[in-house]
């Protein structure tokens, strides 16, 4: 397959982060993540179930994610634990990289028109989001075949529990591929970077949790470095203007992708995380979100436009296929690291993508970093390592 990428009008940075929507599990218990403390000397904050197991112990239940086997240490061991965070941040970030650029060649690039799409734009954002769809249900469904040995007769999660994170995962990744048309980079950078806190609020109206201060804290100096750091480290001219359509996508997009991680979490939690794996987490989403996507395309009548811009544009398949494969190998990767360390620190994870992918494109085409940029740097790496450092010396504490 050749892949000759045309040359692009626009100079956005690579997309931050797709919605939702990942392998290796560690049995009953989730780890506890490594941005969290412990808000007293005996029990940590628990990530995930956020909360939950107060609301267990009320209701008299036996917390199924909380209750360690029996003489097995209450937490993972550290190291273990770091490279399995690893292990998920370079997955997510190898495939959303991939993804994000190929997703901004496919929706900004200007390529050669046609009939139905005399501006040369690719006409259909909805059929971005089903293809990414189609090939995540063929790669689930054959994933929960070999390690289950059926498709579905082996689920404790029925398939409807996943339908409204389907839904808001479908209409979060609509609404980022249409925004790109009419959102500033600027302003894009400031919307997903703000993520984290959003997140927060979504788990306290879903779920009830209750994050310390300190939290709500350290996410907003992570948003504002990152922030700092994307703005400063690259601009242009010939930037897309911002419309105020381009802005309430931005703000469905945030309020979906917050809802579509944290809900996601809340069926780990009520049907158990040794009951609910990543394929079948990726099976139940993406069997609801194919149906939607499929009704939206015929709905809208976009599959005759999209044919017959494949035929003029051949090279636009292949980028929608490229797009479809790392798509589907970030969602492993998302709900393993939403199973095992709680949709926090993955939408932290998320973050930090959009100043690597800044680093990265700065290295290549030697982009001089300003010092603006670096100082937004050094925030984000500062409460990040501080986090770690934290985690670690409660730890030892504990174990001493």
């Amino acid at each position: 397959m050749n892949l000759s990428f045309p040359k692009k009008r626009h100079t956005h940075s690579f997309d931050l982060t797709n919605s939702t929507a990942t392998d290796t599990m560690v049995g009953v218990n989730q780890m506890k993540p490594l941005m969290l403390e412990t808000q007293d000397s005996d029990r940590s904050i628990p990530t995930g179930e956020d909360g939950f197991a107060d609301e267990h112990s009320k209701r008299n239940e036996s917390p199924v994610l909380n209750t360690p086997a029996s003489g097995a240490p209450a937490n993972p061991d550290f190291f273990s634990q770091v490279l399995r965070f690893l292990f998920c941040f370079t997955g997510l970030q190898v495939s959303y990289l991939t993804w994000g650029y190929m997703q901004e060649l496919i929706m900004t690039t200007t390529f050669e028109p046609t009939p139905s799409a005399p501006d040369g734009k690719f006409p259909s954002a909805a059929f971005c989001v089903f293809s990414n769809r189609f090939l995540a249900i063929i790669v689930a469904i054959i994933a929960v075949k070999i390690k289950h040995g059926s498709v579905l007769a082996n689920n404790v999660a029925p398939l409807m529990a996943f339908a409204p994170c389907a839904l808001s995962n479908t209409m979060s990744s609509w609404s980022q591929y249409a925004s790109l048309r009419y959102v500033s980079f600027p302003v894009q950078t400031v919307f997903k970077s703000s993520k984290i806190i959003p997140v927060m609020i979504m788990g306290k109206v879903l779920k009830g949790t209750g994050y310390p201060s300190s939290q709500y804290v350290e996410a907003f100096f992570i948003t504002v470095g990152v922030a700092v750091f994307s703005i400063f480290s690259k601009s242009s001219d010939k930037d897309t203007a911002t419309e105020v359509i381009g802005l309430l996508y931005m703000v469905s997009y945030i309020c979906f992708d917050c809802f579509t991680s944290q809900w996601q979490d809340k069926i780990y939690v009520k049907y158990g995380r040794a009951n609910v794996d990543p394929y079948q987490m990726m099976l139940g989403v993406n069997s609801s979100a194919i149906v939607m996507t499929t009704a939206g395309l015929l709905l809208n009548g976009d599959i005759p436009k999209i044919i017959e811009f494949f035929q003029t544009n051949p090279s636009v398949l292949q980028y929608n296929i490229v797009t479809a494969i790392t798509s589907a190998t970030g969602q492993l990767f998302i709900y393993t690291t939403i199973k095992e360390f709680g949709p926090i620190v993955f939408t932290v994870i998320m973050t930090t993508r959009q100043m690597i992918s800044i680093c990265i494109s700065s290295f290549i085409f030697k982009h001089p970093m300003s010092v603006k940029a670096l100082c937004g740097a050094v925030i984000v790496f500062g409460v990040l390592f501080y986090q770690i450092r934290r985690k670690y010396l409660a730890r030892q504490n504990r174990s001493n």
